[in-house]
């Protein structure tokens, strides 16, 4: 799997920290809560960034209803989260 960007890691986070969210609570939630500060998430950047989770295997994605998707983290997705934490805990000294 290729590098995942900066962004499409915190997407994948908050697919982990939300219950099944769409794109726009995803988007939403990116804008008012991450950690980088996202003042104006389009279209253009969300939702090729979490066809990659998607393809990556990281994300599954579901139907809620017939305009609105939902996404999901899958068990490799939050290994990759879990491997990700472990890696930037070494640099804290945990």
């Amino acid at each position: 799997m290729e590098a995942l960007t900066a962004f499409q890691q915190d997407a994948l986070a908050m697919v982990a920290i939300l219950d099944k969210p769409s794109g726009q609570t995803i988007r939403r939630n990116l804008e008012m809560e991450a950690p980088a500060g996202y003042d104006d998430v389009g279209h253009g950047r969300l939702y090729p960034s979490l066809d990659v989770l998607v393809q990556a295997g990281l994300v599954s994605k579901g139907e809620q209803d017939r305009r609105t998707n939902y996404y999901e983290i899958t068990d490799d997705g939050k290994a990759w989260l879990a491997n990700q934490s472990a890696w930037l805990g070494r640099g804290l000294g945990e």
